[in-house]
């Protein structure tokens, strides 16, 4: 595929990325998390920005050597087969539609505030068609869009920091200092060790999203210089932002005074009498979501392309031009399924989107297996740096944080959607491979079993996974 763009620049890339992660999760769910931690959740982002440092590195260097359009999902592909690939790519794309489609109805409900006689169903409908058309002008015009955003939800951040900074140090007239404020009042570690544990899935959702800067590679001029400083850019300001403000919120409220249903922001404000931070934070949280939609669209068009030229999806899912724009219907209209499952079967369509996070989960995890698989194969050519070690502490921690999910409230549904999921993906996979085995057989004139073939499929599925040597096909 040939771009007629001069490809997108580390600074585009780092703010498509920060546009896909700050959202939702990081202005409202992070209140469980420092509910749960007290002062020591800043010691949780500082341990999740360095796994996400090591993904993010691992992804690099992937992407460095073969800047594939499908990304983790190819090269999932190359360390574990066909098999691998298939579920991977699939598996991440449902878990996006469904964690978007779920954005589209919160972002609908507070724009309903304004608009309470318009439905949610209407206004959320809007929205993802809204969202699709914008990804169908191309990534040039897309990234100065979502740059712009995510400008706007870093300036908001930063204002609530400068805001807090001024409080802290008795700044603002007719406020009283707050000095060491909540931070003197309660101990460091509220919860204990157990409750840093506990907030590291949450800490992860957070950061979700990043993998977006993979799945742009190819979108880039000159891959290898470009997306190692996009990713050294994307770190520091996740876990710089995240930090500082956390820290400022601290010092604001006390912890166990954090609720899940209002952002931790707005309440360390309100605590010190300004009572207008609800309003404009409403603004912010629909374009932090807006911005995320943006990003998540971007990058699944170009999964779904991937897909199909990998021959993973129907062949009429291919698209040669620049922008995927088969690939972004298919998720538009995926999004907008989504959406209506959710309104009339809502039970469902809550154990559903809550396979989400497990998704993301999943994938990271998948990304680090293969940068291992990946530097065994290439451990000539490459510096040893931390390897294999840091790889495998960050796959093990991945483990874990998922292994915690039935141990986290409202996270049971979400391991349990997730491998079902998966299942699904595989039978999927084994089925449409029995299919063309059995289709070539017959044009032979080779008469196997259907047994004997998925016992065969399963076999070298098997292989394909445990095998150090490379797979063909994938390659």
């Amino acid at each position: 595929m040939k771009s007629d763009h001069k490809g997108l620049s580390a600074v585009q890339l780092t703010m498509m990325a920060l546009g896909t992660v700050i959202g939702g999760s990081f202005f409202l769910g992070s209140a469980v998390a420092i509910h749960a931690s007290g002062p020591s959740i800043i010691i949780a982002y500082i341990l999740g920005g360095i796994l996400v440092y090591f993904i993010l590195s691992a992804l690099s260097e992937m992407t460095v050597s073969d800047p594939a359009p499908g990304s983790f999902a190819t090269y999932a592909g190359k360390a574990f087969g066909r098999g691998t690939e298939f579920m991977v790519g699939w598996v991440y794309w449902t878990g996006m539609v469904l964690a978007m489609s779920s954005e589209a109805a919160a972002v609908s409900i507070l724009i309903r505030r304004w608009f309470p006689k318009v439905s949610i169903s209407l206004i959320g409908s809007i929205v993802i068609i809204c969202i699709t058309l914008l990804n169908l002008l191309g990534a040039s015009k897309l990234s100065k869009l979502e740059s712009a955003l995510a400008s706007f939800k870093i300036a908001a951040i930063l204002c609530f920091v400068i805001i807090g900074i001024l409080l802290v140090t008795g700044l603002i007239g007719g406020v009283s200092q707050v000095k060491l404020g909540q931070l003197g009042r309660e101990p460091f570690f509220a919860g204990g060790i157990k409750s840093i544990a506990g907030s590291m899935l949450i800490i992860m959702f957070a950061y979700a999203g990043f993998e977006i800067i993979g799945l742009a590679a190819s979108e880039t001029k000159d891959p290898k210089k470009v997306i190692p400083k996009a990713i050294r850019y994307t770190v520091l300001s996740l876990v710089g932002l995240y930090i500082v403000s956390a820290a400022v919120i601290i010092f604001l409220i006390p912890t166990a005074a954090i609720s899940e249903n209002v952002s931790p922001m707005v309440a360390a404000l309100n605590n010190w009498g300004m009572g207008w931070a609800g309003n404009v934070m409403n603004i912010i949280m629909i374009t932090a979501i807006l911005s995320t939609m943006l990003a998540a669209m971007f990058g699944l068009g170009r999964m779904i392309r991937s897909l199909a030229d990998r021959g993973h999806a129907p062949a009429l899912l291919r698209d040669k031009k620049d922008v995927p724009y088969r690939g972004m219907m298919l998720s538009g209209f995926s999004m907008l399924l989504g959406l209506i499952i959710g309104l009339l079967f809502p039970k469902v369509y809550l154990f559903l989107v809550s396979s989400g996070g497990f998704a993301l989960l999943f994938t990271y995890a998948i990304i680090v297996a293969s940068h291992i698989r990946f530097r065994k194969r290439n451990l000539q050519e490459l510096k040893k740096k931390a390897y294999p070690y840091g790889s495998l502490i960050t796959l093990i921690s991945l483990v874990v944080i998922i292994a915690s999910m039935p141990f986290i409230s409202g996270q049971t549904s979400g391991l349990v959607a997730g491998i079902i999921i998966i299942a699904v993906y595989l039978f999927i996979y084994l089925g449409v491979e029995v299919y063309k085995r059995t289709r070539k057989a017959i044009n032979e004139n080779n008469k196997l079993s259907v047994k004997k073939q998925i016992v065969d499929l399963l076999t070298e599925f098997s292989e394909e996974i445990t095998n150090h040597k490379k797979d063909k096909k994938g390659e």
